[in-house]
């Protein structure tokens, strides 16, 4: 099917014929009689001949049509999706800032190693689509689910430790999570949280929230974050600690909350541990979303800009060689 993508250019048709009449009424308005110019040896130019004033008209034709951009659409082309609906959920407490984590043969927080690990899942998750939750004090949508993973990638890089407080809100973020899950109509409702500690703040418990996750379809997939030691340097020596205290007691509840409904509950104790969770993420059933059409264009501008630039050349020459 032959359509325009700009049919308003061919408004613009009359204003050859509107240039040519104001011409000739400032010509009128300055005109000598002809016998005046044949006693100063002036004569009047002869009128073109009809064929050209024709080619002209069908260059300015071609040039409207050229401009109006002509489109062949095609027939409608069936196209099936499939994706999931991950709503990542990212621990921004104070804790988030204990160096126990390698990267690139170098120390670094556990916040770093996150966002460094996860920018790489989220750029992976073409097709799917994508939301971010940030907690400490409180839980925040950051962005909602979109298919622009790139515009995730970069609300996450943006994300600054203690930008909303320094505890643990995981029953706030959880809740938050469910109730956007619940505005949509399909959806195959994955939670996946991050952190790296007990609940300490919020108005929601785990146990609250994770109630509404289970009535609204919702998988939680927490992943604790955090070494199972260190070494620190004292007055005395060097001696190794846990880290991670609080998370080790949390573990148990987590992993209960989470296989409650019908999620997993992760430990990752180091960078490749975290790759390796994040692989298995990957292997989560897809969604088929509803079928959506394409039609084909296919642009045709080019023929009549092109038919166009060969007439404007023809009368050029003829204009100045006669």
């Amino acid at each position: 099917m032959l359509s325009l993508a700009f049919p308003w250019i061919w408004l613009a048709l009359p204003l050859p014929w509107l240039f040519k009449r104001q011409r000739h009424a400032q010509a009128r308005a300055l005109r000598l009689p002809d016998a005046l110019l044949a006693n100063q040896g002036l004569t009047t130019a002869p009128l073109p001949h009809p064929a050209w004033r024709y080619l002209a008209i069908l260059a300015w034709l071609l040039i409207l049509l050229a401009a109006s951009r002509p489109l062949w659409i095609g027939e409608p082309v069936a196209m099936k999706r499939e994706g999931r609906d991950l709503m990542l959920a990212v621990d921004l407490s104070g804790s988030m800032q204990i160096e126990d984590m390698e990267l690139g043969n170098r120390v670094v927080d556990r916040f770093t190693m996150v966002r460094h690990v996860l920018s790489d899942f989220i750029e992976r998750r073409d097709g799917d689509r994508l939301g971010l939750i940030l907690f400490a004090d409180q839980a925040y949508l950051q962005a909602p689910l979109t298919f622009d993973r790139f515009a995730v990638a970069r609300f996450l890089d943006e994300a600054v430790l203690g930008l909303v407080g320094q505890q643990t809100a995981i029953g706030d973020a959880i809740a938050l999570g469910v109730k956007r899950f619940n505005d949509l109509e399909q959806s195959s409702r994955v939670l996946v949280l991050l952190t790296d500690g007990e609940n300490n703040a919020g108005r929601f418990t785990p146990a609250q929230a994770v109630s509404l996750a289970r009535q609204s379809g919702v998988k939680l997939y927490t992943i604790g974050i955090g070494s199972a030691e260190i070494r620190r340097r004292g007055l005395l020596g060097t001696r190794t600690v846990n880290p991670s205290s609080d998370l080790d007691q949390a573990e148990k509840s987590f992993i209960q909350l989470s296989e409650s409904t019908g999620g997993r509950y992760f430990r990752a104790r180091s960078t490749e541990e975290l790759e390796s969770i994040y692989q298995e993420l990957d292997q989560l059933e897809p969604l088929a979303r509803e079928q959506s059409q394409w039609r084909p264009q296919t642009e045709l501008f080019y023929w009549p800009l092109s038919a166009a630039l060969a007439l404007l050349l023809m009368l050029s020459l003829r204009r100045a060689y006669g």
